[in-house]
């Protein structure tokens, strides 16, 4: 992505990350304060407060450097994406130490105690980065959070190889602009998470993530195509599941859905759609 893209630039108001002293003009720069979301969702907004539009979300264990503190909201960085804006204070904490695993699953409870039966203390969703600090039995405790079982979680730098599969995990989510989870989720958000759990480094908007693999030209009517082949128009994109079928989230059906690639072609008009094909896949 850009150096300079202001979705992922660390200024705000004339103040910029002291990272950026030479690089770019502001009228004061500041250190930033390094923490981590320990909510499962932590909603990154272009405003403060509530009703302001949601740009992308962190989920629990994600890093992110604060530059600018004023009252409920702080503004900064979401590291694992880069993006910028405004987060409610509230769902941040000191850093925690490295992670050790990831949540595999597409959401899993912490337990208060390792129990089944116990109350769960959060629910967690897929990529969600754990430090894990004891063990009973079956059951992992997360650092800053509860306890969970071992099944759902894989230890860092162990990923999924299929990130269509990944991403089918996901069908009938509902739609959410600037989402990542099954709670709610929009077409990049969808993409990037499939990515994320496979090992990839994933931009957040489609048309950052339109540099991702390799272009790649299929024949007349849509041949040749792949599974886990990416499919772009401006401001969407989607997976394909097998040579014939597109899956995305999208907000005609609200939700994440399967859809014949020439019907969403026809459908949603206008340009014709560019396709990229990743590596390792």
């Amino acid at each position: 992505m850009a150096w300079d893209d202001p979705r992922t630039l660390l200024v705000h108001g004339g103040i910029a990350a002291e990272s950026l002293e030479g690089r770019v003009p502001a009228a004061a720069y500041r250190p930033v304060r390094r923490t981590a979301a320990v909510r499962g969702r932590a909603p990154v907004r272009q405003a403060q407060g509530p009703d302001a539009e949601q740009a992308d979300e962190m989920v629990f264990g994600e890093r992110f450097d604060i530059l600018l503190e004023d009252g409920a909201y702080v503004f900064g960085q979401a590291l694992r994406d880069g993006y910028v804006g405004w987060v409610e204070a509230a769902a941040l904490a000191a850093e925690p130490p490295g992670p050790t695993h990831r949540v595999r699953a597409l959401s899993t409870f912490a337990f208060s105690r390792p129990s089944i039966k116990a109350p769960p203390a959060e629910r967690l969703p897929l990529n969600a980065l754990i430090s894990v600090e004891a063990q009973d039995g079956r059951f992992l405790k997360a650092f800053g959070s509860g306890w969970i079982v071992h099944e759902h979680l894989s230890p860092i730098g162990t990923f999924a190889e299929d990130p269509a599969q990944v991403a089918l995990a996901f069908l009938g989510a509902p739609y959410l602009w600037g989402g990542r989870t099954v709670e709610g989720v929009d077409c990049s958000g969808l993409v990037q998470q499939a990515l994320y759990a496979c090992g990839y480094a994933a931009p957040r908007d489609t048309d950052q993530q339109a540099a991702l693999g390799e272009p790649t030209t299929p024949g007349e009517g849509f041949s040749g195509l792949r599974r886990n082949d990416l499919v772009l128009w401006p401001g969407h994109i989607g997976v394909m599941v097998d040579p014939e079928t597109l899956l995305h989230a999208n907000a005609f059906t609200m939700c994440v859905s399967l859809e014949p690639l020439a019907a969403a072609v026809q459908r949603i008009g206008g340009p014709k759609p560019a396709f990229r094909r990743l590596d390792r896949v």
